[in-house]
């Protein structure tokens, strides 16, 4: 079945009819909708003409993933983009269409509140301080100048700017069904939340120029990086087994709940929470990393914030009875048990096909993560360019939560499959990368507010895609270029509504190949997954659960299927 039939057959459906049951109904559209798209996912059999294109002009897909940016936050002000144009004029003032940022009991907020704590991260020059970031007005401004009266400082995408929350629930909060106006109540940053880039000068920026930049990509799940990087492998939530009689518990959240007694996607506020974000940030009974048990309606407890891997290099360190320091110690609080989902790794093993995550500073995360636990860190969570660390972020790394790469039962699936930076430009080079390259920069060259700024990640990722187009399998490769997640920026499009998991906030995306529809804009719908889609699509891999999940929380509410980017590609048939 075609999607356009599929769409109108939908469309028909979800038209409440005499004696027929709207639930019903809608549940055989969802149905319909998924069992359909398996189909175009997976190209059964290659029958049509862009999948056959797809298989026999595509050899090599590489995935960079850098970290929390929106995408006005960065290409607001690109041309041909659904940008910042949208909602403020050429000064800067909002327009009609802006919608208002409203303080935590739905009224307008008369400006925005302070960036609590300082705009800068600490210990970074030049400083602006919390009372110099008082006072902005309710609409989107420029980090570069927006505090330059006050402070007499000019920023810049070289400076490292505070991070700011960027968690499941209060994306959810900030969201607002929809309205995108609570970016600033909930947000601990206050109105920082709010700023954005003249990103032009960039590296990026002039790829995606050259290239593809999608405008209406967004983030797989709501909220951080932690759970985005799962999405990215499993289009999935991890699962914690009986997280009320684990040293977990204290890491429930307490939602509030609606007439009926469901949970609802809102944090309870604590008893001595401010009232307005004018006053202070947003303070919760608990903002946990864990949800209630039967929030998404299946009787179990899944993380959504960040826990740490149970094998080095992990956040946590080993424990004292563990001779190897090889592990986590499992009686930490924020150690997740192993996972065993079905990944995208999983499915393209199946089929044969090659498959490596590389990682920046992976080398020394390993070495780092089996040094005795009396002794610091110097690489895993350890800022400081200036000393060399590279600040390896353990939650970054996807497949080492997983049970099939536990470093003594399974070391040869570590070997093969989890892999340093190092060796992606040695195997980019020797032409011999694998069909499907996962590539995280490591966390001071990766973009991430708090402790690395725009310009030095946007450095190292123009230099990768210089050596990947270098590369002799260049020709037959197509290059993503996303982030994980908004890291927290106001966006002024909402996202679709989908399932209980997402899709989030809009980020960039740009797609870079000999097959790009070259210095375009694709207003494509697509959110993370749609990576996954690329992937099964071009091997003809099993479709993950989780994919089959979105399309039918989309069909649910009336929207379509997620894009799977070759609307971005012209190929050749």
């Amino acid at each position: 079945m075609a999607r356009v039939s599929i769409l109108a057959c939908m469309k028909r459906m979800l038209r409440p009819r005499a004696g027929r049951s709207w639930l019903l109904a809608l549940g055989f559209v969802a149905t319909l909708v998924g069992c359909a798209n398996k189909n175009i996912i997976s190209g059964s059999g290659s029958g049509d003409a862009t999948t056959r294109a797809l298989r026999s002009n595509v050899d090599t897909i590489v995935v960079i993933y850098a970290e929390n940016r929106a995408f006005d936050n960065l290409f607001g002000n690109y041309p041909g983009a659904h940008g910042l144009s949208e909602v403020v004029d050429r000064d800067g003032r909002p327009m009609p269409t802006y919608a208002p940022q409203t303080d935590r009991d739905g009224s307008v907020l008369s400006t925005l509140p302070p960036t609590w704590g300082g705009v800068t991260a600490a210990g970074v020059k030049p400083v602006v301080t919390e009372a110099q970031s008082a006072g902005l007005p309710n609409a989107p401004f420029s980090i570069e100048h927006a505090f330059t009266a006050q402070s007499t400082v000019t920023l810049s995408t070289s400076t490292v700017t505070r991070d700011l929350a960027h968690r499941f629930f209060e994306h959810q909060m900030q969201i607002d069904g929809g309205k995108n106006d609570g970016y600033a109540a909930w947000s601990d940053a206050g109105g920082l939340a709010m700023g954005h880039y003249d990103y032009s000068r960039s590296a990026l920026y002039r790829l995606a120029k050259d290239f593809v930049l999608a405008d209406n990509f967004f983030q797989g799940a709501f909220g951080g990086s932690f759970l985005n990087h799962q999405y990215l492998i499993c289009a999935c939530a991890p699962v914690y087994t009986n997280a009320d009689t684990a040293a977990a518990k204290p890491s429930i959240a307490i939602l509030e709940k609606d007439a009926a007694g469901r949970y609802l996607p809102r944090l309870k506020p604590a008893q001595d929470a401010k009232l307005s974000a004018l006053d202070g940030p947003p303070k919760f009974a608990k903002n946990g990393n864990i949800t209630p048990a039967d929030y998404f309606g299946d009787g179990k407890f899944y993380a959504v914030n960040t826990m740490q891997p149970a094998y080095q290099p992990s956040g946590n360190k080993p424990a004292a009875t563990d001779a190897d320091y090889l592990y986590a110690d499992p009686n930490n609080a924020t150690t997740l048990p192993p996972q065993n989902q079905v990944t995208i790794g999983d499915a393209l093993d199946a089929k044969r096909v090659d498959w490596i995550w590389y990682s920046g500073a992976w080398d020394a995360a390993l070495a780092d993560g089996r040094r005795s636990p009396l002794k610091s860190r110097e690489a895993i969570y350890a800022p400081g360019n200036a000393g060399g660390n590279p600040d390896f972020q353990p939650h970054h790394q996807p497949f080492n939560y997983y049970e099939r790469f536990d470093p003594k039962a399974r070391a040869e699936q570590r070997a093969a499959h989890l892999k340093d930076y190092s060796a992606l430009v040695a195997d980019a080079a020797a032409g011999r990368l694998p069909a499907v390259a996962f590539y995280k920069p490591q966390g001071n060259v990766n973009q991430h507010p708090g402790y690395a700024s725009v310009a030095e990640g946007d450095a190292h990722i123009a230099d990768l895609i210089a050596k990947l187009r270098a590369s002799p399998q260049w020709q037959h490769m197509v290059v993503v270029i996303t982030y994980d997640e908004f890291g927290g920026a106001w966006d002024h499009v909402a996202p679709p509504q989908g399932d209980l998991l997402g899709p989030g906030a809009r980020i960039p995306a740009l797609i870079i190949s000999p097959f790009a529809k070259r210095g375009t804009v694709d207003h494509t719908q697509y959110d993370t997954e749609s990576i996954l889609r690329l992937i099964t699509r071009r091997f003809d891999l099993d479709v993950l659960p989780g994919i089959m999940l979105r399309d039918e929380g989309l069909a649910a509410h009336g929207a379509p299927p997620m894009g799977d980017l070759t609307n971005a590609l012209q190929l050749r048939q």
